[in-house]
């Protein structure tokens, strides 16, 4: 019977479980459930579906205690920022609110009438988004949220699962880390941060660190007959430091991007990086594993071609991915370009719109044709992530000498190439599932079977296919972003 572990991954639209073991030598995964996660509208206030959610998941576990294997950990990672609340008797009072509820329009502002924005920053070194924590805290104190006057723990998603699975309750660090209340240097709570906002910081419990064993699964869950324990580990809750661990790279010299429809770059260190430069450019210190501190900004990632290719489908034109391949080769390179990170493409009513006013705006060619179009997207994105790595490499301790490209956009070979040509780094694709990769390992290293990071991302990159791009044609792309970062300073 193999020894084997499953990895519950939970995003903002869907959920999936993989199961995991390590055949000689070799990584070896298998999806065993995939589910939607949707918000539900009640009365104004928007909610996840918890019920649905943990059902889907007991569903995928007495599934797989049914195979010929013996689990020996599972492990959570969700999105960020959103909470449940336990009240006296251990029960969760209501679904969790979602962070896209908005009851926290104008928060921010309001907070920072009790502590200044600079304080905020220098404290926790997260970027600002009305939906972290904090502020979801402060609306739901301000609004007087019947949960959160009742609650006697709150728990971060990742958390809240793992409480329901075992009936112990931590507060994981990567996750908690997202909040906007975090130290990053003592990796604690700040009291003042939370108090602020109407919250006593011991609702919260104790912080742990990824690895930590929460508790064995309670044996009510399974309808099979299993003869062992089954513990759930604390993995990288949040969904990106699991993605960051498994990152295949074997020297600090590197900078990453997690791609997909948003995209995160950013570097790993040691200590966070919190001055002035960081907090004017909306830098943010999250959480990693060992320790470590994941430097990094959001980036607008493939949402701007995906906007663009629901209202082309809506017209008949249902372009699939090797036609917009040919649609980019066919085009005219850098006749047309955006800031992708602009607020005029956040969720426009047409983005094909937006993007032409855009141009037109600033006296560069508009486009017209669909081809035009996605040309402009991409040469943009793969400029914009020029922009970030000189950031970061102002910021960095160490040299960056590559780019490793993780998530769903480790499969987009062109956006890669360009990627790399713009940067002038080379480029290492892989591996597309990392978010599920990294809650694995950290279980595995739970078990002993890893031992560090370092053994975790040789196994990573010996397991998983990792493509190479190098830089080509770097005068065309270097007088392309002469003319591009006039847009983004």
């Amino acid at each position: 019977m193999k020894n084997s572990v499953i990895a519950i991954d939970l995003g903002a639209t869907s959920g999936r479980m993989i199961l995991s073991n390590i055949e000689n030598g070799q990584l070896k995964m298998e999806e065993i459930a995939r589910f939607d996660n949707r918000i539900v509208n009640r009365e104004g206030k928007y909610y996840w579906n918890l019920k649905s959610l943990f059902s889907e998941i007991i569903e995928g576990l007495n599934y797989a205690t049914s195979l010929d294997c013996k689990i020996i950990s599972i492990g959570i990672d969700t999105w960020g920022v959103d909470m449940g609340f336990i009240d006296q008797s251990g029960n969760v009072i209501e679904d969790p609110r979602a962070y896209r509820d908005p009851y926290t329009s104008g928060i921010m502002e309001e907070y920072f009438t009790k502590i200044p924005k600079e304080t905020v920053y220098n404290k926790t070194g997260i970027q600002f988004m009305n939906f972290n924590s904090l502020f979801q805290l402060y609306a739901a104190n301000k609004e007087n949220f019947e949960p959160l006057k009742k609650a006697k723990t709150i728990l971060f998603m990742p958390d809240l699962i793992s409480y329901l699975l075992t009936g112990n309750a931590v507060c994981e660090y990567t996750i908690a880390s997202t909040s906007q209340f975090i130290n990053p240097n003592n990796k604690l709570i700040d009291k003042e941060l939370l108090e602020a906002a109407g919250v006593e910081s011991s609702l919260f419990p104790e912080i742990v660190m990824p690895g930590t064993i929460i508790g064995n699964l309670r044996n009510e869950l399974i309808k099979n007959d299993i003869d062992y324990d089954i513990p759930v580990i604390a993995v990288a809750g949040h969904d990106t430091a699991s993605a960051v661990a498994a990152v295949p790279a074997q020297d600090p010299n590197f900078a990453y991007l997690s791609s997909g429809t948003w995209s995160l770059m950013g570097i790993e260190v040691i200590n966070p990086i919190i001055n002035d430069r960081s907090a004017k450019l909306n830098f943010t210190n999250e959480g990693g594993i060992e320790g470590t501190v994941r430097f990094l900004k959001n980036i607008t990632g493939m949402w701007i071609l995906e906007q663009c290719r629901k209202e082309w489908a809506e017209e008949g034109k249902d372009y699939s991915y090797p036609q917009i391949v040919d649609m980019i080769n066919k085009a005219t390179p850098f006749q047309s370009m955006i800031n992708t990170d602009d607020p005029s493409f956040a969720n426009p009513q047409s983005m094909i719109s937006s993007i032409k006013d855009y141009c037109n705006k600033r006296d560069m060619v508009v486009p017209q044709t669909d081809q035009e179009i996605v040309r402009c997207i991409m040469d943009s994105l793969a400029l914009r992530y020029r922009t970030i790595i000189d950031y970061l490499k102002e910021f960095s301790p160490n040299p960056i000498n590559r780019l490793h490209i993780i998530g769903g956009g480790a499969k987009n070979s062109l956006l890669n190439q360009f990627t790399s040509n713009s940067t002038g780094l080379p480029v290492y694709a892989g591996p597309s599932e990392a978010t599920a990769i990294g809650n694995i390992m950290i279980q595995l290293k739970s078990a002993g079977i890893v031992k560090d990071i370092n053994e975790m991302r040789l196994m990573i990159s010996q397991a998983t296919e990792v493509k190479e791009f190098i830089p080509q044609d770097k005068e065309i792309w270097d007088e392309a972003y002469q003319k591009f970062a006039k847009l983004c300073y």
